[in-house]
């Protein structure tokens, strides 16, 4: 954990991913390292709980047909909204049959770690897992990396109370899939950014974007309170058309 003049942040592995925390430190903010432990407690449950590589969870016993907890059958249920909303592009199921709910549960579990932290009185924070984030309170700066080199910043945004989600295939090399069309990885965009009201929304429609290919910042384009930021194979942007009142000129 690290503590600056104004702020208190904490980095950790967990679900496979760096989760961090940054809180802007005030004076009625004395139980910070406490409260954000808390946070990542929560996260270690839902990796223990929804991780589709450990037998024992969730995951585990709805893909060995065993009966699964109200809270599970709750985030199918999510799941299963989210593939209506987007025509059959965000399907949790693989083509193996068995299910792999990662694209809901990040989004989720991120909005209800910031739920925590906001009953504790916290104004502002943000809560960032894997790149995918919630904005809490005015002005952060965020940064779109540069899908060819993961040094360089390509938009600095300025966020205010909103949630942004980045999905592509530059950290974890092609693993989406375009679920109705011919099954094909796609390899025609590299990164879509998804700026949205919470984390959840952003991260969900994100993945659904993607995996439509050049088509999903369109897609996004057509959704009313989000916008997009999309680099293709060639390094061309093309983004919505609300998308740069959130760049910053700094």
């Amino acid at each position: 954990m690290t503590i600056s003049k104004n702020n208190i942040k904490k980095v950790e592995i967990v679900m496979g991913m760096p989760i961090t925390i940054e809180i802007y430190k005030s004076a009625n903010n004395k139980s910070t390292n406490k409260d954000i432990e808390e946070a990542f407690d929560y996260f270690r449950e839902v990796d223990e709980k929804y991780s589709s590589f450990k037998e024992t969870s969730e995951v585990g016993k709805y893909n060995r047909g065993e009966e699964v907890s109200a809270e599970m059958k709750e985030l199918l249920k999510l799941a299963a909204k989210t593939k209506l909303e987007t025509k059959g592009y965000f399907d949790i199921r693989k083509p193996n049959g068995k299910i792999d709910p990662s694209g809901i549960v990040k989004g989720w579990a991120i909005c209800n770690a910031v739920d925590i932290l906001r009953k504790k009185g916290y104004k502002k924070f943000f809560v960032d897992a894997g790149g995918d984030a919630e904005i809490v309170g005015k002005n952060w700066k965020w940064g779109i990396r540069n899908p060819f080199n993961k040094k360089e910043i390509v938009k600095v945004l300025k966020l205010s109370d909103c949630g942004i989600a980045t999905s592509g295939t530059y950290e974890r090399g092609q693993h989406i899939y375009d679920p109705v069309g011919e099954k094909a990885e796609i390899t025609d965009i590299v990164s879509l950014t998804v700026i949205g009201p919470n984390v959840y929304e952003a991260d969900r429609l994100a993945t659904s974007a993607f995996a439509m290919g050049r088509a999903g910042i369109e897609f996004i384009e057509k959704l009313k309170g989000l916008e997009g930021y999309m680099i293709d194979k060639d390094g061309v942007a093309t983004y919505t058309s609300g998308f740069e009142r959130y760049v910053s000129l700094l």
